[in-house]
Parts: structure tokens; C-alpha cells; sequence
């Protein structure tokens, strides 16, 4: 008999694991509990084992946590076309899955793009998508231009969202030891490595700048030890995961983001029409801007019960600071 591999054996007994067909792909999910769904969207790089610490929490309080790879990721299908990764596309996915489990509709959860996927699906589908969780990333308005054209670069430099659109380079670089990648990128963006933001900027060592001539990775500090958060069986369950399904499909999202800019043109002016919460880590490396983005974020999205900034964590907020945001996931939920 296959053994099973280090990610399923790792979730325990009571995790379910399923494939489903949603919007034309096979997607891989988890879940556990029974009661009204939550619907757990991971970022970049993650998986469906970033919300490890969520699903048996909020099994415990009387809900169906569903976690699915997105696609592109772990063992969901990873279409080759650029153009399938787009806002609509990962909407649809999330449509599709709750029809295939059953569900009229979830309280839509994310992190990093699962937090962008959040906000849009939310704004598309409130029927389907009845509250949402953001964390990391808030709600932003339709830029007056293409997104890559307002990313900083300079001869030396250029935005990390820049370097990663043209396809095969940051491919190259990332899977060249799948495991060193990761760790830097986690540490890079935790609470253990900062930014500490004292005079409101962020130190040039985590600026998200990409090296023209090194790469991306060169640019971020190093760590010989893991951040206090991630486990060597946490960091080889995900290395297994981006070793065997690559980077061209999570890269892809980022190559859309022009593309994403022309097709929510015709929801321009719109409004996200259900409650809403917004986490965020104090050290949490930011966008150009970020702080405009969230002061500004209650026009965009009326129902915002609250932005809170959790002390001390960084990007990867549910996996740093589980309880904390366990707990406003389930507050939320039950209101």
C-alpha cells in the first residue's frame, strides 16, 4: 500500500479530505465539522495546511470549515493558460465548490489573494457569500490605470509583482530548492523578521524590490532558524506541496492583475454589501500606500465592523497568531 503523503498524514483522523469538479477543474479541499460554512482561502505561497490551526477550531465552535487548495496549488488542477487565473475565474471556483459540497452559502475567509479573492467574491456574489474575513490585504478601489504601471522600479530594482511577470524567470529562481525558497519568503514576511515601523517606513530590507540581476530572493534578510511559528514538518509539508505542483499557477495570478483591472471595469462604483472584518499584522509589510488604502477602506465597504491591527505578527496572520484570530473569525461568524 502508498503511504500516504506528508501533508494528509499530518492533518489527523478527523480532516476530510475530497476532490470535487468546480468551474471546470478538479479541486482538492478539506474540512472539518458540521454547521454553517466557513470557506478558508490561502495565499501566496500557502495551501489548504495554512488554516491547520483554524478547521479543528472552528469545528469545535460549530461550524463546517472547508479549506481548499485554489487552483493552481497543492492538488488542485493547474491550468497551464495565463488567462485562467483571473479574479472571475477564482469567484467561480469558490461558487462551484460550495455548490458541490451542498451549501447555499459561507462566510468567505482569506488571506494574502485568498483575502482579494474574499473581497471580490463578496462583492460579486453576496447572495453566495453572506460576510467576509479579510486579512492582510484590504479592499481596494479600481486604480485609475493598469496596476504594473504604478508598481516603483528603478534600474536596479523592481517591484516583486513586477519581477513576476514574465513567466519562466521567477519560476527558475523559486523552484531551484523549493524549500530555501520558502523558508526565506516566510520569514521575510513574519513578525520575526518585522518591519518595525517607527517612522512610518519600511527598512529598504523588506521593501518587496526584486534584484534585476539576482532575483527576488536576494533581496530578502536571511535566517538560518525558522520563524517561531512554522515547524520543519510545517516547512517540508509545504515544500512537498510546491515541488510537485510548481510555481507557474500561483505565479499566474499575478500576471492577471492588468487583466483583472479591464474586467472589474464594469463593477466600478460598486459596493461590498455584507458585514466585513479586516486583520491585519502590526509588522505586516506593506503595499504603496497601504495605510490610504485601509482609513479609505470603509467607503468601499459600508458593513466594515472593524480593522484591527494584531501586536507583534507579520503577514501570515492566521498561522502566527492563531488563537487571536480564531477567535474573531468565530465572533464574527456568530453575529
Amino acid at each position: 500500500m502508498k503511504p500516504p503523503h506528508l501533508k494528509r498524514s499530518s492533518w489527523g483522523a478527523s480532516v476530510k479530505h475530497q476532490i470535487i469538479k468546480t468551474n471546470s477543474i478538479n479541486m482538492h479541499f478539506v474540512e472539518q465539522g458540521q454547521g454553517p460554512v466557513i470557506l478558508l482561502c490561502h495565499g501566496f505561497p500557502e495551501t489548504s495546511y495554512s488554516w491547520r490551526h483554524q478547521l479543528p477550531a472552528l469545528a469545535k465552535a460549530g461550524f463546517r470549515a472547508v479549506a481548499p487548495d485554489l487552483r493552481g496549488y497543492g492538488e488542485t488542477d493547474r491550468p497551464e493558460e495565463i488567462d485562467q487565473y483571473t479574479l472571475f475565474h477564482l469567484v467561480g471556483d469558490m461558487v462551484g465548490l460550495l455548490d458541490a459540497i451542498g451549501e447555499e452559502q459561507a462566510v468567505i475567509v482569506g488571506n494574502d489573494w485568498g483575502a482579494l479573492l474574499a473581497w471580490h467574491a463578496a462583492l460579486i456574489r453576496p447572495d453566495r457569500f453572506n460576510g467576509v474575513v479579510a486579512l492582510s490585504v484590504p479592499m481596494m478601489a479600481q486604480p485609475p490605470v493598469r496596476p504594473t504601471t504604478l508598481f516603483p522600479q528603478t534600474k536596479e530594482e523592481l517591484f516583486y509583482a513586477l519581477y513576476f511577470q514574465s513567466p519562466g524567470i521567477a519560476e527558475k529562481e523559486l523552484e531551484r530548492d523549493v524549500s530555501f525558497s520558502l523558508h526565506k519568503i516566510f520569514f521575510a514576511l513574519s513578525g520575526d523578521a518585522g518591519p518595525h515601523e517607527s517612522n512610518g517606513e519600511t527598512p529598504k530590507h523588506l521593501n518587496m524590490m526584486a534584484s534585476r540581476t539576482e532575483g527576488f530572493l536576494a533581496t530578502l534578510p536571511d535566517s538560518y532558524s525558522l520563524p517561531s511559528w512554522l515547524t520543519d514538518t510545517d516547512l517540508r509539508i509545504y515544500a512537498e506541496a510546491f515541488s510537485k505542483s510548481g510555481f507557474r499557477g500561483p505565479l499566474n495570478y499575478y500576471r492577471n492583475m492588468d487583466r483583472n483591472f479591464e474586467l472589474m471595469a464594469a463593477l466600478k462604483g460598486l459596493k461590498i454589501s455584507v458585514p466585513a472584518l479586516f486583520l491585519i499584522g502590526e509588522k505586516h509589510v506593506g503595499l504603496p500606500g497601504m495605510k490610504q488604502m485601509i482609513s479609505g477602506m470603509s467607503k468601499l465597504v459600508p458593513m466594515l465592523q472593524d480593522s484591527v491591527a494584531l501586536p507583534g505578527m507579520g503577514h501570515w496572520l492566521q498561522q502566527e497568531d492563531p488563537e487571536k484570530v480564531n477567535s474573531a473569525i468565530i465572533s464574527f461568524a456568530r453575529n
